[in-house]
């Protein structure tokens, strides 16, 4: 379905997004046990099954009224799930969506947030949009640092009920991609 058909001024995310290592791909229903798994590590106790399969429902419902998407990672030579990484609207809008992941801590420092994160990029950026948002506690410097690499800049802090949250910005060109300090790249980020 094209934007136009969609009602939408931007065309929508692919649903399927593969890179050297990871595939990122729609969800499907028996992702809920291991999507607990990741939810868990959280330290908030596991959640159950059944509500992270409505969870799943309400995320393929989202992307397919909004064309933009928080897709499931799985390694591609294990084919297990890893975590999820995508665009949402969270503290943002439809418009500039703000990316989105996490990724089990067996695998963290590995380098696949950054791959991921990076195909999220290239994929909102070929939907023309102009700008992408990032938000992460300031202490989250793992996440701090994926941003940096995949060139988002500090636009500011806020505070929320949690304490303080980092903005962080990616800016577009509508016909390729302009680095932080202005540099045309056409072959995306």
């Amino acid at each position: 379905m094209s934007a136009k058909e969609n009602a939408m001024p931007y065309e929508p995310m692919p649903p399927l997004l593969t890179t050297e290592r990871l595939i990122l791909r729609s969800w499907e229903v028996s992702d809920a046990e291991e999507f607990c798994e990741l939810l868990a590590e959280r330290g908030a106790g596991r959640p159950e099954a059944e509500g992270i399969r409505t969870d799943i429902a309400e995320f393929l419902a989202t992307t397919e009224r909004t064309g933009i998407a928080l897709l499931p990672v799985q390694r591609r030579a294990e084919g297990d799930f890893i975590g999820y990484c995508g665009v949402v609207i969270g503290r943002s809008t439809l418009e500039e969506p703000e990316i989105a992941y996490e990724l089990l801590q067996r695998v963290h420092g590995q380098g696949y947030a950054t791959e991921a994160a990076q195909a999220i990029v290239k994929a909102i950026a070929a939907t023309g949009r102009k700008r992408l948002w990032a938000t992460t506690r300031p202490t989250n410097l793992p996440s701090l640092r994926v941003l940096e690499k995949l060139g988002f800049e500090r636009d500011r802090v806020t505070e929320d009920e949690k304490g303080e949250v980092v903005w962080l910005v990616r800016q577009f060109s509508l016909s390729g991609t302009l680095s932080p300090s202005g540099t045309f790249s056409p072959a995306g980020v």
